[in-house]
Order: structure tokens, then C-alpha cells, then sequence
């Protein structure tokens, strides 16, 4: 399907692609009477919350009167309402700023998406096939509220699980109460790229367990040590903004940026230089840059902190990190080490920064907390400070933040999901008999040798409220489809990107399309009908009123009507008030391990691999690509046809190796190779990239789903697919990084890899 033809169909241009069904009597499509006036050809402009991943930038909608295609009373039809036309920044949003990256400009497509469910399903064939039929709202409700009942009155209330990604709102508000009020705890967040390392290691650091805010425009040296801020890490829009203003915001003055990764990342290339390292010895280099300032011994040092006290070996200058012990182990000559230590140290405003692959080996924490150290030493330059270069946004003004953030009260995602699936064989220490699940795919997202997919398919009820069936979904019994964002009341706390506190606000920018419901309505019916505790959990008629007493919160009620309506209009409210309170959980110190993980607070400093070097001589390298991020956002045609901002790559999948390495396996351009494992194997093209360290090959994740509308399923490999169940053990955060393969030419693969402006391979054709 060309890109012309999906907006004609997705209603972005209007709906005169639908109206082929004509041809068919029995699918005659009515005109239903418009639900709203609008002055046609005139654009209004909404706010609203951009969803497609956790930063929470702001939005402006803009919306004109057009022909849809909905569903309305069980039929398909045709209405004049106010449409999404176009999503952009909102530039009153103290995060974003205005800006907006290409997948939050994507998030139109999910309301017009032509496979979006539209209506609630029941499952009518065996598990998994994905056959299921519509039914009406009250028979679906109905029937959650009978399966729920039934566990209760049986006194297995704690048998139930909700399973969701994870949520910076109310909505997470919501989920905790209607647990708790039903009698469970099982509530299970899961991101595959959630950062609790880095959250654990900045408990542990700076008392703050959460992710950094970063004023990039003051900064005069930037050390980053994987994190691809300008990419796909932690606030990447906000962060950019920085990044720009650094250099080119300042008269005579242009920040300097330093890269240290095995592969090239998209911050990379917009590095002043780049720093290939062995995988996994990151925090290496970092204290041996930390030695050689604390040999110099300058004024610049600042005093001993809990990030230093944590390391071994510091107070007496870190004699095992010396330039030269440190190239034997990182591979980074020493001359190098020496000149980055000189340039960080003589810098006005330096800062070190780690995220992505460092953190996903099994001594992420080290790595961590050696570059918090190096931030502390050089604290009196402003790196971490009140305000700095380095903050931490003051906690939520609703729940503390350390409340719902995996890897300060709970263990990282991976670790929970895998319990789960445990205590679902086990049976201890209580069986699981039904499962809630929200946006959250482990099947797909998840290494095989969790066996989540088995377990997951031993329970006797799955309920799911997603919008489209993927590799998770497809095992409910029963669907009951959300409103897309733009439908619905939306609000986020950011956890990064802004100096102060950002609570965002959006009401539906528009009126749903089809026969769906938002899940915190539906949660709060199904509670009011269930009553008892869990009707008393959630007093609210609707998820709007529940906003507006939480915000209510913030101004006082005095000033309710005025705040309220102040924050529906510019998207949110928000506080520069920077005092820095501290997100350390009650009984908790600096430099100590929070409560809440079964895992011992610290790592080795050397990384451990899956799979023997000799047998396996390559480090295998999944990374998250700014079209799909963790694999959520692949049914989206504008991503898929999104060039890769490195290789120009769409429509496919690659495997990334060095032409060097290549050459010595008689590999060439788009050849298909075989990615191979201790746990499995994958097939994709070769992609010759320069920017990659000979014994490293990468991929991106999120294509290769066998669910997953018909844009994204059975197009390419899941390189999750290959991975070792291996966890940092600090968090139990999967460890993605530490796998190591056999890379093998397998034959002609030239027609599987599309290239912006080459020839497209008939497949990709025939599935558009």
C-alpha cells in the first residue's frame, strides 16, 4: 500500500478509500448525523500528550472537519467530525519545547491505523490463533466482571495479575488502586529498555533514584559513554534542544562532544570524536580517567562522595586503572585515555553521561556508578549540582517518584516478568488464574529461555486492553480495545528533560473513531460493578474526574476552576521551583542498596559474555533504532518507510559488520548471514558499516513480529530472539549486550535489504 492510499483510508486525508465497500450490499456504509459542529476548512488546534515513549513531550493537535470511517452503535459508517490532521510540538511544553521527533509525529497513524480493533473480541479458536469474534461492550464487561467475581468469591482475589508497560501518570494511579482493592499484588511493569540500572546507581550515588536531567546548553565537555542522547535515550528531543543550543547557542563559545561506543550510534556521528571500546568496559575507561585527575590532584576536585566511596580502590588514586592497564583491558590506547582525562578535566563544565549498551551488561552497575563517580569528582565545576548540568527533577507532585520507577522500590521489568512466568509453572507462592495485560509484549520483547510464551499460555483467563493484537495480546481470551491517545484523557509526569516539575494534561483531542473505551473507564466500571473495597478504591464516575481531583492538589481547591481549565489549555502544569528533594525510598541511605530487589547492590567491574570467545568470536549488539525503539512502534508505515538515519535503511532489517570483517568471510552488501547463538539463530542482510568494531555485530530491535498488523508482520528477524537469559543481578535487568554469536554467509540476500532511493524488493510491495 503506498503512503498516499493508507491516509486516504486512515481518514488523515478523508475517507473516499472506504467507500469501495459499497460494492457489497450487505457492507453498505450509512452517513451518520455529525456528533459536533465545525466550520469547514478551518483548523483548530488542541493540545495534547505525545505517547510513543516515556519522555512525555507536549503536543498541539491541529484538527479540521473531514469524512471518517467509524463505527457507531455495532456498524460501520461514515460522519463528519473534527479529524487529527497533523501532530507538532507544543511549544508552551517545558520538555519539547515545540520540537517533536519522527515517531511522535508517527502517533497519528495509531488512530487511523486501518488494523486497529475496533471493536471488543472473544476468543473463538485455539489460543494463539488469533480467531476471535465482536461482541457489545456490556457482554464484554460482563464477562471480565464474571471471571473476576468468580476468583474473589473464591477467595483467590490474589490469584489475579495485571501486566502493563510501564505508566508516568495517573493511570499507573489507577492500576496500583484497582489492584489493591481487588486483594493483589501482581501488578508487573515491563520496558525493555527501562534504564533501572542507572536509576539503582544514582539511588546509590546521589540519593536521587531516578534518571538525569541534563541543562546540555551550559555544558563545555560532554563525555558519553554509550548513551545515544540525541537518539533514542532517556528525553531525546529535550536533549537535542540542549545539544543544539551548546553549540551553536553561545558567541564564541561551541561545546565539545566525546563518544565512546562500539558502534556508531546516531549521537556519534555527531560527535567531535569517536571512541571505539570493548564492549562491557566502559566504566573501566571511566576510572581511569578518574585516576589520572585524581593524580593531578588540582583544585577542581571535589570533595569525597558516596559515588567515590562505592568504588574500590579510590582513596588511594585508583592504582589498578592506570592509562596503560586500562588499554589492555578496554582496548583504548592509553594516549588517548590521557589527552580525554586532560580535555575533561580543563574543561569549564564537563560532564560525563552513560546509558544504552554499558548498562546492559552484567556489570552495568559498576560501569554506572564509576561514571557517577567521575561526575562527583569534578562536581565543583557544576557537573552535579542544584542547579547543574546534572539534576534531578523534583518528585512527582502527585506520588513520590520512587514509588513506580523499576529499579528503585521495584526490581527492572525483565526481572518482574520473568517472576511472573515462574510463579505461573511453580504455582508458588500462590497459582496465577488471570491476567490483565496493557501494552506491554514480553512475548516479542522478551529472550526466548524465559519461557514466558509457555507460561503465559497456562493461564486459564487473559484479558487484554490494547488497541492491536500482537505477540502477547493474541493469547487473551478476551479484547477489549482502548482509545487511541488522541481520544483520550491523557496525563504524564516526565521523568527527565525538564529542571522542574511537569505534570502533563490533554483531553481527547478528538471523538472516538470506533466502538472502543478508555481503559481507566472500563477498569472503573468493571470496580463499580464488582463493589465492595474496589468500588471504594476507585470513587470517580470517569478517569476525567479522577484527573481533575488529583490536580486539584496542585493549586489548592480555592483555585480549582482556574487551574484546571489553565491547565487543559497550554497542556499541563508545570513549576520552575528547583529545590531538589530527595527520591530516596524512607529508610534508605545514600550509598546503599534500596529495598524491593532480591539481588546483591553491586557487580564485578569485568563483563561476563554468554557463549565461549572461541566458539563464538563476535559480541552481539541490539540496539534500539529512533524508527521503532523497542519493537511498539513497527506497525506504523511512516516508521517502516523511515530511513535510517545512518544507513538509509527501511522496510528491513540488517545486520550491521565491519567491511574488514566482512572481507574475511567473503560477505558483501545485502548477502544474507546467519546470526547464530547458544539459544538460537536469525537470518537478515548484511549492512557494511565502518563505524563498528571488527568483533562486533549489531542490529536494530523491533522488527521480525509474527503479530503484529500488516505492516510489521513476518517483515525481518527479532534479534531479541537470539539473546542469552542473562541479567545484571543489581536490578535484574536483562543483560542484552552480553551475548556473544557466529556470523556465517548463508547466501544472496541484495533483494531483502531496501536502501532510501534503490530498488524496492516485490515483497515489500506486496505487503504495503
Amino acid at each position: 500500500m503506498e503512503r498516499r492510499d493508507f491516509l486516504k483510508i486512515s481518514a488523515a486525508t478523508g475517507a473516499t478509500a472506504a467507500l469501495s465497500s459499497c460494492s457489497h450490499p450487505e457492507h453498505q456504509l450509512i452517513r451518520f448525523i455529525p456528533e459536533e459542529e465545525l466550520q469547514p476548512g478551518v483548523a483548530v488546534f488542541k493540545p495534547s500528550v505525545c505517547t510513543m515513549c516515556p519522555a512525555g513531550c507536549g503536543l498541539t493537535v491541529r484538527v479540521m472537519e473531514g469524512d471518517a470511517e467509524v463505527v457507531r452503535h455495532g456498524k460501520l459508517g461514515l460522519i463528519k467530525m473534527g479529524l487529527a490532521k497533523k501532530l507538532e510540538g507544543n511549544a508552551d511544553h517545558p520538555v519539547n519545547r515545540g520540537k517533536l521527533c519522527a515517531r511522535g509525529q508517527a502517533g497519528l497513524q495509531v488512530t487511523y491505523h486501518p488494523d486497529r480493533l475496533r471493536t471488543p473480541l472473544r476468543r473463538t479458536g485455539p489460543r494463539g490463533a488469533g480467531e476471535f469474534e465482536p461482541i457489545t461492550w456490556d457482554e464484554a464487561l460482563g464477562a471480565l466482571v464474571l471471571q473476576l467475581d468468580a476468583l474473589r468469591s473464591a477467595n483467590m482475589a490474589t490469584s489475579l495479575a495485571f501486566l502493563t508497560r510501564s505508566l508516568h501518570g495517573q493511570r499507573s494511579e489507577l492500576i496500583d488502586r484497582f489492584m489493591t482493592g481487588y486483594g493483589s499484588e501482581i501488578t508487573v511493569t515491563f520496558d525493555p529498555f527501562d534504564d533501572a540500572v542507572l536509576r539503582r546507581a544514582n539511588l546509590l550515588s546521589f540519593g536521587q533514584g531516578a534518571l538525569p536531567t541534563f541543562d546540555l546548553a551550559r555544558a563545555d565537555y560532554i563525555l558519553s559513554f554509550g548513551a545515544d542522547f540525541l537518539g533514542t535515550w532517556n528525553s531525546p528531543v529535550a536533549q537535542a534542544i540542549g545539544y543544539g543550543e551548546m553549540r551553536q547557542g553561545r558567541p564564541g563559545a561551541r561545546g565539545r562532544v566525546v563518544q565512546v561506543e562500539p558502534r556508531l550510534s546516531q549521537t556519534g556521528a555527531n560527535a567531535d570524536q569517536w571512541i571505539p571500546i570493548r564492549p562491557g568496559t566502559e566504566g573501566i575507561l571511566a576510572l581511569g580517567v578518574a585516576h589520572l585527575l585524581l593524580a593531578s590532584g588540582g583544585k577542581h576536585l571535589s570533595i569525597a562522595s558516596p559515588a567515590q566511596n562505592l568504588i574500590t580502590g579510590w582513596s588511594e588514586g585508583l592504582p589498578d586503572y592506570t592509562p596503560e592497564k586500562v588499554e589492555k583491558r578496554t582496548g583504548v590506547p592509553a594516549k588517548t585515555i590521557a589527552r580525554t582525562a586532560n580535555e575533561f578535566a580543563q574543561s569549564g563544565a564537563a560532564v560525563a553521561v552513560i546509558g544504552g549498551a554499558p548498562l546492559a551488561h552484567t556489570n552495568g552497575l559498576f560501569s554506572a556508578l564509576a561514571v557517577n563517580a567521575l561526575n562527583s569528582l569534578v562536581a565543583a565545576h557544576g557537573s552535579v549540582d542544584s542547579p547543574g548540568i546534572i539534576s534531578f527533577a523534583p518528585r512527582s507532585p502527585f506520588n513520590p517518584v520512587s514509588a513506580s520507577l523499576p529499579g528503585v522500590n521495584k526490581s527492572a521489568g525483565y526481572f518482574q516478568v520473568a517472576a511472573l512466568a515462574a510463579q505461573i509453572r511453580t504455582e508458588q507462592p500462590h497459582p496465577v488464574k488471570a491476567l490483565l495485560l496493557y501494552e506491554a509484549n514480553p512475548v516479542f520483547a522478551m529472550p526466548p529461555g524465559f519461557g514466558v510464551r509457555e507460561a503465559l499460555e497456562r493461564i486459564p483467563f487473559i484479558a487484554s486492553f490494547g488497541s492491536f493484537i500482537d505477540e502477547t495480546s493474541v493469547l487473551a481470551d478476551l479484547i477489549l480495545p482502548d482509545h487511541s491517545p488522541l481520544e483520550s484523557w491523557l496525563d504524564v509526569v516526565p521523568e527527565s528533560g525538564f529542571h522542574g516539575t511537569v505534570a502533563s494534561l490533554a483531553p481527547p483531542a478528538l471523538r472516538p473513531l470506533h466502538y472502543t473505551r478508555a481503559i481507566p473507564d472500563a477498569l472503573i466500571e468493571v470496580a463499580h460493578r464488582l463493589g465492595g473495597k474496589l468500588s471504594d478504591a476507585l470513587p470517580w464516575g470517569s478517569f476525567e474526574e479522577m484527573l481533575r481531583a488529583a490536580f486539584i492538589q496542585l493549586t489548592g481547591a480555592a483555585a480549582a476552576d482556574d487551574s484546571w481549565k489553565k491547565a487543559l489549555q497550554q497542556g499541563g502544569w508545570w513549576s520552575t521551583d528547583l529545590k531538589q528533594p530527595t527520591t530516596t525510598p524512607a529508610g534508605t541511605k545514600a550509598g546503599t542498596p534500596a529495598g524491593g530487589s532480591p539481588h546483591a547492590p553491586f557487580t564485578s567491574s569485568e563483563p561476563e559474555f554468554d557463549g565461549n570467545e572461541g566458539e563464538f568470536p563476535f559480541h552481539f549488539l541490539p540496539y534500539p533504532s529512533q524508527a521503532f525503539f523497542d519493537g511498539s512502534t513497527a506497525h506504523l508505515p511512516w516508521m517502516q518507510e523511515l530511513p535510517d538515519v545512518l544507513s538509509s535503511a527501511m522496510w528491513s532489517v540488517w545486520v550491521e559488520i565491519n567491511p574488514q570483517t566482512a572481507a574475511q568471510f567473503s560477505i558483501q552488501q545485502g548477502d544474507l548471514v546467519e546470526v547464530a547463538s547458544r539459544h538460537g539463530r536469525l537470518r537478515a542482510p548484511a549492512l557494511l558499516y565502518p563505524a563498528i568494531a571488527p568483533d562486533v555485530v549489531a542490529m536494530p530491535v523491533g522488527q521480525g513480529h509474527e503479530h503484529f498488523t500488516r505492516y510489521a508482520s513476518g517483515r525481518g528477524a527479532n534479534a531479541v530472539s537470539i539473546l542469552a537469559p542473562t541479567m545484571e543481578e543489581s536490578v535484574g535487568a536483562l543483560a542484552w549486550a552480553a551475548t556473544r554469536v557466529t556470523v556465517r554467509r548463508v547466501g544472496d540476500g541484495k533483494k531483502q535489504l531496501t536502501l532510501f532511493g534503490g530498488g524496492m524488493r516485490e515483497e515489500s510491495r506486496e505487503k504495503r
